[in-house]
């Protein structure tokens, strides 16, 4: 699927505190712990979970929660399909709404019980 300006306006409009629940969840359900899925949003945004909370309460939308975000260096190396969309083939002008499917491409494999030190990815030497 190709994104569209449109599609990363709807995106970067959305309160993240009102899809964090629905993350969290799909976690529970799979039996992933609080302290897993905050460890997968810190390693990709650098945000602790005192911060984390702070822009929940401040109901952030997506565009504020990746402005204020310090994306890992190793971001780049998330790849694959979440939502139909295939992580590497999205443009770098809808940025965003990249950042916003790795982050969902982290959260599915910790549902899917996919190893932490695999979600958390390293480079290879």
């Amino acid at each position: 699927m190709k994104v569209t300006t449109e599609k990363e306006e709807k995106v970067a409009n959305m309160i993240f505190a009102t899809i964090y629940p629905l993350y969290w969840n799909r976690l529970e359900k799979n039996g992933r712990t609080r302290e897993e899925f905050h460890k997968v949003i810190e390693w990709f945004t650098g945000f602790d979970e005192e911060k984390l909370q702070a822009l929940i309460d401040e109901k952030v939308t997506f565009r504020t929660f990746f402005q204020k975000a310090k994306i890992h260096p190793n971001a780049h190396l998330i790849k694959g399909v979440v939502c139909g969309y295939r992580i590497e083939e999205i443009e770098d002008e809808f940025e965003l709404y990249k950042q916003c499917r790795q982050m969902e491409k982290l959260i599915d494999e910790l549902a899917r019980g996919r190893k932490m030190d695999k979600i958390l990815r390293a480079e290879k030497n």
